[in-house]
């Protein structure tokens, strides 16, 4: 069995073309249709290097170390996850794109690939391994507030990116915006062409990657070639909202759906949630963390330019994602394959008067999109069971008959997408410092089929929804009497969490 796993950052469980709303994903509609997906799947963090080290190590946050963004992920506990097991298993690893196991930025060089002060440090011919891949090539940050690092900083994409010395072209080409201008947060129409934006780098070395396979398995008569199992990673529709043309036009802002509830009601939350937004950043981070990591409130037109913007950098990606599954079919792959699609965490995009990820758990950012297509998948299958992109490693593992021994925190969905078993909840979990947003935060979140509870170590404080009658999150039940019953068993599933926490915990060295 071969293993490809495609992920977007920062893209909500509902933008996708068969979630409803009103974002064309036509690639991704039809791997949903042709396979099976998970309605309720959480992801077990909300920001990227925890949810990403998770769905590597099979281990929840507070267990592989990486608690929050900043923090590297350790590199014998990331090598020991379902890349590294299967690679010492005979297969050929990969991993295009961003990464994010490790930080960017940091005050000093960490020796890290990832990391804007050490990648001078890498030749350009390194490819790996890196974290249980035994090929890598890199897209170093993918976000273009910051725009490509240049030789001898960056990675292979920011390399090749700057490689044909037309790179202050580039940069003012993408500065540029195209059409009228917006006062929306974050957001512009970029004018720097498809062919050199990291989407299309990203989905043009998977192409590559699986021709070569292609190659391999013909060279050996089929039978006898490597199996392979690939990461690829997207670093859309993550903020800045700056999708390139023709995209940033598919989806017209007064086309696109708003959600239903979107102004904000600190009131009526709990306390952290006014604290999150409101308390100052503390340490040397606070410039990035108040400019680039918060937004204020946004009107309706605002809005509308952000979601349109959002859906551009969604279908450009789908995009992507049909060139990757073409190659896979031309290059007689497919039949042997297990396709696998997510993203490592949401984004508020509104609700609750909200804009990208923090502390508050609420669906949109809580809940991603999970679809399997591949041997013995069920076509057009939906399970609502909550599971958790921690779920990955256990999964793999079991696909490919080689156990992930470390991830004792994941199951795999195997029984579930052949209709066997059941799951009843899955845990989130997020261990932040004031660096961030001001204050310190010990939130553990639990979902089941139809409701969320999320609690606050520190304070004892929580809140409790009933997603099944509150769908939208609007009454927060955690002191209501009336749900003391359904309180008390969420605590019971938070609580049965093993207490297996890494002692002591590291701190963030930076931004990301």
């Amino acid at each position: 069995m071969n293993i490809l796993l495609i992920t977007a950052d920062q893209q909500r469980a509902d933008c996708f073309g068969f979630e409803g709303r009103r974002v064309h994903t036509p690639h991704l509609d039809l791997l949903a249709a042709r396979g099976t997906r998970f309605a309720a799947c959480i992801t077990p963090n909300v920001v990227c290097m925890p949810a990403r080290a998770s769905m590597l190590t099979g281990l929840l946050p507070l267990t592989h170390g990486t608690h929050d963004n900043g923090i590297d992920l350790d590199e014998a506990v990331g090598e020991a996850g379902w890349a590294g097991t299967l690679a010492r298993a005979g297969w050929h690893t990969a991993f295009i794109g961003k990464a994010h196991f490790s930080s960017n930025h940091s005050a000093h060089a960490t020796g890290r690939c990832e990391n804007l002060k050490s990648a001078a440090s890498f030749g350009d011919d390194w490819c790996g391994p890196y974290m249980g891949f035994t090929q890598v090539e890199l897209v170093q940050l993918g976000h273009n507030h910051w725009l490509p690092d240049r030789p001898p900083g960056g990675m292979h994409y920011e390399r090749w990116y700057h490689g044909d010395r037309l790179s202050d072209l580039k940069d003012a080409l993408y500065r540029r915006h195209l059409g009228a201008p917006t006062n929306a947060a974050q957001t512009h129409d970029s004018a720097l062409p498809q062919a050199w934006h990291n989407s299309e780098w990203v989905g043009n070395r998977t192409v590559e990657l699986l021709r070569a396979q292609g190659r391999e398995r013909r060279a050996r008569g089929g039978s006898a070639a490597r199996p392979f199992a690939a990461w690829v990673s997207f670093a859309d529709p993550h903020h800045p909202f700056d999708a390139p043309a023709p995209w940033c036009w598919m989806h017209r802002p007064e086309d696109v759906d708003l959600p239903p509830q979107r102004t904000r009601d600190l009131e009526r939350r709990p306390w952290w949630h006014r604290a999150a937004l409101e308390n100052t950043p503390q340490g040397g981070d606070r410039q990035v963390r108040e400019s680039y990591s918060r937004i204020g409130p946004q009107n309706d037109a605002q809005l509308r330019r952000i979601i349109a913007n959002t859906y551009g950098m969604v279908s450009l990606v789908d995009h992507q994602v049909g060139r990757i599954l073409a190659a896979l079919h031309d290059e007689g792959l497919a039949d042997d394959t297990l396709v696998v699609y997510t993203a490592d965490h949401g984004d508020w995009l509104g609700d609750h008067g909200l804009v990208l990820k923090g502390p508050m758990f609420y669906e949109g950012l809580l809940r991603v999109g999970l679809i399997l297509r591949g041997p013995g998948v069920p076509a057009g299958r939906v399970v609502t069971d909550p599971v958790s992109t921690i779920d990955l490693a256990a999964t793999f593992g079991d696909y490919c008959g080689v156990p992930v021994t470390q991830a004792s925190h994941s199951r795999s969905l195997r029984p579930l997408v052949e209709g066997r078993g059941s799951r009843d909840h899955a845990l989130t979990e997020w261990r932040l410092g004031p660096q961030r947003c001001g204050v310190a935060l010990d939130l553990r979140g639990v979902r089941t089929r139809e409701a969320k509870l999320t609690f606050e170590f520190g304070s004892r404080a929580g809140e409790l929804y009933d997603l099944k009658q509150d769908p939208h999150e609007m009454h927060n039940l955690f002191d209501d009497p009336a749900a003391r019953g359904l309180r008390d068993e969420l605590m019971q599933r938070l609580l049965s969490r093993p207490q297996d926490f890494r002692d002591p915990l590291a701190q963030p060295v930076g931004p990301a």
